[in-house]
């Protein structure tokens, strides 16, 4: 069976003191061709897709709120924006940026993605995540969040923005499928554009939104975008289960990955279980490693576990995973374009000679990538 291999792409690499390396380039990092070089090494390497991080505040130290660290990336580009950017320079890697459910409308999202999809020819994705912080509820002024210093993972306002975020998933699920894939005519002599008839008011009424419809945006190629998720633990593995195609976890351990596998599969059958990895690969990775937490003035930490050494060693570590019933995995590069090189180049290539990566994209969609179907719209089915 062929593993599905993404990359999470964020800043010049995960480790926080990344962009000090020789290779990493950071006056580059604010521009467009810094980021397409890295999708471009990540098609390259024939990987399903690749994700761009994005939040809502500046990368903070704190818990809520900003620091004042000097030595580390702070700022992003919008990452549905950059994807459409890059969507046209590349031709199969799967293109999923993140986009928050918090403070935004998910009308705004669904055309965000359903564009992306288009531009790209059917190859959007949506990573779905919260904003529990104040600092960054302060940025709209709309509402008044507790502060997260000591919140319960479990609260009821945490409770609340799961069940806001499933609600705009589901919105623009509804969206996506607000246009029948064959509302356009373009009829010229009749002079006919659209099929009214086939475009439909979603009509949701829910706690948190009340969307009529239809989308400005015809229906996606791929029909429905691939929706993924992050998930650390239960009530978030739970919106994974009723809202993502993707859920992205975080174990630390091969009997860890059995136990989240079975958790997941209990809630459901159907999405895909991924598992994150900060790594470093190469013969060189301890050393670099060991600078780099140097210059950070800090070990290095983050809440995925951390790999360091060969590509042949990460190798072994995913089909033993893969065994445990993991069916993906998302690495996040400690330094790009090292260790991203290290995956598209040498990593795939160990994962080849075992008979467990491809050796050529087969299909041209990321829904085909991953083995999802193509829905037929909803609203179509009840037409």
């Amino acid at each position: 069976m062929t593993l599905h291999l993404a990359v999470a792409l964020d800043g010049a690499g995960w480790h926080p003191a990344a962009w000090r390396e020789p290779t990493a380039r950071p006056e580059t990092i604010f521009s467009a061709r810094y980021w397409a070089a890295q999708v471009a090494e990540a098609e390259r390497g024939l990987l399903d897709f690749v994700t761009i991080e994005d939040s809502l505040g500046l990368q903070s130290l704190l818990a809520d709120g900003d620091d004042d660290e000097t030595g580390q990336v702070r700022g992003r580009f919008d990452a549905v924006l950059l994807a459409a950017r890059i969507a046209p320079l590349t031709r199969w890697i799967g293109l999923v940026p993140t986009a928050t459910t918090t403070h935004t409308e998910p009308f705004h999202v669904a055309t965000g993605i359903a564009t992306l999809d288009h531009v790209s020819g059917g190859r959007a994705g949506w990573q779905a995540r919260i904003s529990a912080r104040g600092s960054d509820a302060r940025h709209f002024g709309r509402r008044a969040f507790p502060p997260l210093d000591g919140l319960d993972a479990d609260s009821s306002h945490v409770r609340d923005l799961f069940a806001e975020a499933a609600d705009a998933v589901e919105v623009a699920r509804r969206l996506w499928d607000s246009w029948e894939d064959d509302a356009e005519i373009r009829d010229v002599p009749t002079g006919r554009f659209v099929d009214r008839d086939k475009l439909h008011h979603i009509d949701f009424t829910g706690r948190f939104f009340t969307v009529k419809g239809p989308s400005i945006t015809p229906r996606p190629p791929q029909g429905q975008p691939v929706v993924t998720a992050l998930a650390h633990a239960r009530l978030p593995y739970e919106f994974a289960a009723r809202a993502a195609d993707v859920v992205y976890v975080t174990p630390r351990s091969t009997e860890q990955a059995r136990d989240v596998v079975r958790e997941i599969r209990g809630l459901s059958g159907e999405v895909k279980v991924f598992a994150d990895l900060l790594v470093f690969v190469g013969d060189d990775a301890a050393a670099r490693r060991a600078r780099l937490d140097e210059l950070a003035g800090a070990e290095l930490t983050s809440d995925a576990a951390i790999f360091t050494g060969t590509a042949g060693e990460l190798a072994d570590l995913l089909l033993d995973w893969r065994r445990a019933g993991i069916e993906g995995f998302r690495l996040r590069p400690g330094v790009v374009p090292d260790d991203l090189k290290q995956i598209t180049r040498r990593l795939t290539a160990e994962l080849r000679a075992r008979g467990a990566f491809r050796s050529g994209y087969e299909a041209g969609t990321l829904r085909g990538l991953l083995g999802l179907a193509r829905p037929a719209s909803r609203y179509a089915e009840a037409s």
